[in-house]
């Protein structure tokens, strides 16, 4: 019974911090190879860095200086989240391998969406946002840090690895 009622509790205030957000974060995700979904207002007032990623590319190991980020900074707010894409056509087919590239090779802990497209008209309705208001990905790794109020968002190219310095100090000013 006390499951039940923390399970309730716990949906009713996610739907309840969804139902308070107004901005392009107001959808809802399922995690990568998972049955669970997170609605990104889950995150609201703290800043993001949403990373399109993909398996099989030369930024690939990213993934470790991204891992990195997500620990230096989780516990003063960032939130880094992934969204694996095979839009360049360099992500695994299926999701079990893509999984295992995120948490078994390289250790993942930050949140890793099911795959999506981030380009095109066919692009998830984050990265549309994401794409008109900078320019859309034109490879992997593009990272895209976006203010706690939703209204400031910086674009970084694939080449910008996570422990730049751009990187870091616009992610300080965030903060």
């Amino acid at each position: 019974m006390k499951i039940l009622i923390a399970t309730l509790s716990l949906l009713l205030s996610v739907e309840l911090a969804a139902s308070q957000c107004n901005d392009f974060t107001n959808q809802t995700m399922r995690k990568l190879r998972s049955d669970k979904t997170i609605n990104l207002c889950e995150f609201k007032d703290k800043p993001l860095l949403l990373v399109n990623t993909a398996s099989n590319c030369n930024f690939t190991p990213q993934f470790k200086g991204l891992e990195q980020l997500h620990k230096k900074y989780k516990d003063r707010g960032l939130v880094v989240i992934g969204f694996p894409s095979d839009d360049f056509f360099q992500e695994e087919d299926n999701e079990q391998d893509t999984a295992q590239v995120c948490f078994i090779n390289y250790g993942v802990t930050f949140t890793m969406m099911a795959p999506i497209s981030v380009i095109g008209s066919d692009a998830h309705p984050i990265f549309q946002h994401l794409n008109n208001k900078t320019s859309q990905p034109k490879w992997n790794f593009y990272k895209y840090l976006v203010s706690k109020d939703r209204k400031k968002i910086t674009k970084f190219n694939s080449k910008v690895k996570p422990e730049d310095t751009k990187l870091n100090s616009a992610i300080e000013q965030s903060l």
